[in-house]
C-alpha cells in the first residue's frame, strides 16, 4: 500500500492490493473479464512466458482482478502471496498436488469439513496418497502418525462443526521438527480471528465462499504461502528443489527462495489442473472482504446470545461452542483466538434431546434460519450434518469429528438476535410436541 506503513487490519481489508485505476481514475476495482492479454512484441511475449518479467498472459494462470484479491488476502494473513482457485476444495487439492505424488502420506486432524475428509480418505487414496487421521488435540497421536514418507500435516483452525481448535503453534513445531510444512484451513476463523502464519503454520487456505465473501453468492477458494518454510533444507520436496521438465527445467526453489511453492502451484497447478477463479468471482469476494471486520463482530455478538439461550433450554442436551467451559477447546480458544473463546466463531453445533423425528421437526419449524448446505452467510443457516454435509462418513468417523445423530449445526447470521432466538424457541417447541 503506497504511502502507508503497517496499516491496521480494517484498512487492509479495504485497500490492500488496489489503487485507483491509472487509465480512468475509477476507485472501485475493475473486473477484467478477458481470457487473454495482448503482447507488445514477440520479445515481451517470450519474457512473460519465461517469467522474466511480471505480467499476465492467460486468465487461467493470472488476471488483474484476481491479483487484487490475492494481494489482499495475503496482506490480511501476513503471507508473501496467494493463489485464487475455483473453490475451497480446489485450494486444498492444489496445495496437496503441488507438494507430493503417489507414495506420499499426510497426517490430518479428524475434525475436518466432510468434503476435505472425503478428498483425503477416498479420492487421493486412488492416486497413491494416503492419510492418517488423528484427534486434533492429541499431540502424541500426531507425532506417532508421522512416517518416513509423510509430506504434510493438515488441520482446521476451528473444526467444522465441532469447533475443535487446533493448537497451531504446537502442531507447527512438531511439523518443523520433522522437516514438514503445516497446512491450515482457516475458513471458519478468517484472518480476523486468527492468523495461523504468525503462529507457525506454513500454508493457509480458505473457502472464500464462506465468510470472506459473506453473502452466499459466489464459489471460490484461495491458498496463502507464509514464505518461511525452507524447502531446500527439508530435502523432502523434489517437486520444488529439482529441475522440472514441464516448465523449462526450472528449479522453483532457485527461482525464488521464499515463493517456490507459489511458483509451482501457479505454473503447474493452475495450468494443468485448471481450477482457476473467475475474475467476476474475485470481484464479488473483494466486496465481501471490505466489510469482513464489521460482519465478524456482529456474527460473534449474535452467537454469544444464542449460545446463552440454547445452554439454558431444557430441550438442549449439549452446546458445542468453546464459549462453554465444558468444551474441550475452551482453554486453547481463549489462548489463540481474537477475543478468546468468543473468537471460535458463529458456526457451531448443538444436540437436541430426543429422536431423529424431533430433529427433523425442529429444522422444518424454523423460518428465519435457512435449511441449506453452507456456512458463513450474512443470513442465518441450519443443517443436520449426519444426513447432509457429513453423510458419507462412517459412524466412527462422525464420532471422531464430534457429530452425533441428533446434532444440529447453526451458522449464525447478522439478523436481530431477538428475532433469531424467537425462531429457535418456536422450533424447539415444535420438536418437543413431536415426542
Amino acid at each position: 500500500m503506497p504511502g502507508y506503513t503497517d496499516p491496521q487490519f480494517d484498512t487492509l481489508a479495504l485497500h490492500a492490493g488496489s489503487q485507483p485505476d491509472p487509465a480512468t481514475g475509477a476507485r472501485a476495482v475493475p473486473i477484467h473479464l478477458t481470457t487473454s492479454f495482448v503482447f507488445d512484441s514477440t520479445d515481451q511475449a517470450a519474457s512473460l512466458f519465461n517469467l522474466e518479467r511480471a505480467g499476465h498472459v492467460y486468465s487461467r494462470i493470472s488476471n488483474p482482478t484476481n491479483a487484487v484479491f490475492e494481494q489482499r488476502i495475503a496482506a490480511l494473513e501476513g503471507g508473501i502471496g496467494a493463489i485464487a482457485t475455483a473453490s475451497g476444495q480446489a485450494a486444498l487439492h492444489l496445495s496437496v498436488a503441488t507438494l507430493m505424488g503417489a507414495g506420499s502420506h499426510i497426517v490430518a486432524s479428524s475434525a475436518l469439513y466432510g468434503g476435505s475428509h472425503n478428498l483425503l480418505h477416498y479420492t487421493l487414496k486412488r492416486f497413491g496418497i494416503d492419510t492418517t487421521f488423528v484427534p486434533p488435540q492429541d499431540t502424541d497421536a500426531w507425532r506417532a502418525a508421522i512416517r518416513p514418507n509423510t509430506r504434510l500435516l493438515f488441520g482446521e483452525t476451528v473444526g467444522n462443526p465441532g469447533l475443535d481448535v487446533l493448537n497451531v503453534p504446537v502442531i507447527a513445531q512438531l511439523a518443523h521438527d520433522h522437516a514438514l510444512p503445516l497446512l491450515v484451513d482457516a475458513t471458519l476463523s478468517t484472518p480476523y480471528l486468527m492468523q495461523p502464519l504468525s503462529l507457525g503454520a506454513d500454508l493457509v487456505y480458505h473457502s472464500a465462499t464462506k465468510f470472506l465473501s459473506g453473502h452466499g453468492t459466489v464459489i471460490g477458494g484461495v491458498v496463502v504461502d507464509g514464505g518461511s518454510f525452507d524447502w531446500e533444507k527439508s530435502g523432502k520436496f523434489p517437486e520444488l528443489t529439482d529441475r522440472y521438465e514441464g516448465f523449462h527445467d526450472m528449479v522453483f526453489s532457485e527461482e525464488s527462495t521464499v515463493g517456490a511453492f507459489l511458483l509451482r502451484a501457479r505454473r503447474e497447478g493452475l495450468r494443468d489442473f485448471g481450477a482457476c477463479m473467475s475474475p467476476h468471482s474475485a470481484w464479488l469476494i473483494l466486496q465481501g472482504m471490505e466489510t469482513l471486520p464489521l460482519r465478524m463482530e456482529r456474527h460473534l455478538s449474535n452467537t454469544e446470545k444464542i449460545v446463552d439461550f440454547l445452554a439454558a433450554h431444557p430441550m438442549v442436551s449439549r452446546v458445542g461452542h468453546p464459549l462453554m467451559p465444558t468444551h474441550p477447546s475452551h482453554a486453547i480458544a481463549n489462548q489463540l483466538l481474537k477475543g478468546g473463546a468468543r473468537g471460535a466463531g458463529s458456526v457451531f453445533s448443538f444436540d437436541i434431546k430426543g429422536t431423529r423425528a424431533q430433529g427433523r421437526a425442529f429444522i422444518e419449524a424454523l423460518r428465519l434460519f435457512s435449511h441449506l448446505a453452507n456456512v458463513g452467510d450474512s443470513k442465518s443457516l441450519v443443517i443436520h450434518p449426519a444426513s447432509t454435509t457429513h453423510f458419507r462418513m462412517t459412524d466412527d468417523a462422525l464420532a471422531a469429528a464430534g457429530i452425533g445423530a441428533g446434532t444440529i449445526r447453526l451458522s449464525v447470521g447478522l439478523e436481530d438476535p431477538a428475532d433469531l432466538i424467537d425462531d429457535l424457541k418456536r422450533a424447539l417447541r415444535a420438536a418437543e410436541k413431536t415426542a
